[in-house]
């Protein structure tokens, strides 16, 4: 088996990351605010291309599809991708706008503070005639998120994407990754990222997206299973140090969490996705069984 960084290899089908890249500002000490942080350190971020990398770490074929600022930021944030062996001719740069920056803390209450600057940025402005549709064509697994349908012309070339992908072939991944301070709106929030659900193979939610999307208060199977849909093989729910739950056509279950001294919570779910991904990209047997 070849390696990758130590780790045997666990996929030979390429998976493709679609959406934003950008610099995460994290705190120089833990437990505070932003406002009471005493510095930052610069980190890199996005959920997709936190897949894409997790992938490849484990040994697996990754590519990333997006949009960086023609600027140190954005051709940093592309040479991380190559030296994590993630593909990057699916990026573009835009002369005209940053590259995305966010700070985020982990408070001293156990609760994540985000404060996003894109207005816009590069990622936001991805356009449909930009996408490497070659690169798309020859996935096996595509996988996008939320934020890359809040605004044109990102948005279109997020759905463009998906066509691309669906008629080749492609299981498509779908984690919402919900940031509600970059939606004009809880209900347009909720709204778009219900609108393309019932495109998605495989959708991955933490326990608060359920919450949210299903306006209910209850993490268990029944408000689970009402976000099912006909076209879905595998929905999974993460529940943090309670482990997951997993629902397919026929069956399901739950795995429990590994136990750990948690330090950051920030990119766990990505990096679950990214080990998924990898484990099922040549064998998505588990996916085919049906009722």
């Amino acid at each position: 088996m070849a390696l990758n960084n130590g780790v045997p290899a666990t996929g030979t089908g390429l998976i493709v990351s679609f959406g934003e890249m950008l610099i995460d500002f994290v705190p120089t000490v833990s437990g505070v605010s932003l406002a009471e942080a005493p510095g930052f350190l610069k980190a890199p971020g996005g959920a997709p291309a936190n897949v894409a990398i997790a992938v490849s770490r484990l040994g697996g074929k990754a590519a990333f599809v997006g949009k960086l600022g023609d600027d140190e930021f954005g051709h940093m944030l592309a040479g991380i991708l190559k030296e994590n062996g993630v593909r990057a001719d699916g990026i573009n740069f835009d002369q005209g706008a940053r590259t995305a920056l966010a700070f985020v803390t982990l408070r001293a209450d156990g609760e994540r503070e985000f404060m996003f600057y894109r207005n816009p940025s590069a990622d936001m402005l991805l356009k449909p005639e930009e996408l490497n549709l070659e690169l798309i064509r020859s996935a096996k697994v595509f996988h996008y998120g939320s934020i890359s349908l809040i605004v044109e012309p990102c948005r279109s070339a997020h759905l463009k994407a998906m066509e691309v992908a669906k008629e080749s072939g492609c299981l498509l991944s779908y984690d919402p990754n919900l940031r509600l301070p970059l939606w004009p709106s809880a209900e347009e929030a909720r709204k778009q990222i219900l609108s393309i659900w019932e495109k998605a193979d495989l959708i991955k939610v933490s326990d608060a997206e359920l919450e949210f999307l299903t306006g209910s208060d209850k993490i268990d199977d029944e408000s689970a299973l009402s976000l099912w849909h006909p076209n879905l093989k595998l929905l999974l729910v993460t529940l943090g140090e309670h482990g997951s739950r997993y629902y397919t056509k026929s069956f399901k279950g739950s795995v429990d969490a590994f136990h750990v001294n948690t330090v950051d919570t920030t990119g766990a779910g990505d990096s679950f996705v990214g080990a998924l991904l990898a484990k099922i990209v040549d064998d998505q047997s588990i996916l085919e069984v049906s009722a």
